[in-house]
């Protein structure tokens, strides 16, 4: 199976790892990733004891807040945030043709 390359501007093959998920049991929430990401794909969201995201941010049941892969149809495969988060929380994958 074939997989997605590019070429740098320096004529180097490249490959994009595109995002494809965050560990909640890692994540502090810090927001590195958030701000080094142009291209709106990641969300910080809220979650409760029981580990369930909470939609309600004024809910007296939030535990922490974690980052989330939510547009991962914006991901231009960079690893930006992969290389900035201290916890090492980022999964992720190649695009087979």
């Amino acid at each position: 199976m074939a997989v997605l390359t590019g070429l740098t501007f320096g004529g180097t093959t490249w490959t994009p790892k595109f995002a494809k998920s965050i560990d909640e049991d890692k994540c502090i929430g810090c927001g590195r990733c958030f701000k080094v990401c142009s291209h709106n794909v990641l969300e910080l969201r809220a979650m409760n004891e029981e580990g369930e995201f909470v939609e309600d941010e004024d809910d007296d049941e939030i535990e922490k807040k974690v980052m989330v892969v939510a547009h991962p149809e914006n991901c231009i495969g960079c690893e930006a945030c992969a290389k900035i988060c201290s916890k090492k929380c980022y999964t992720h994958e190649t695009l087979d043709n």
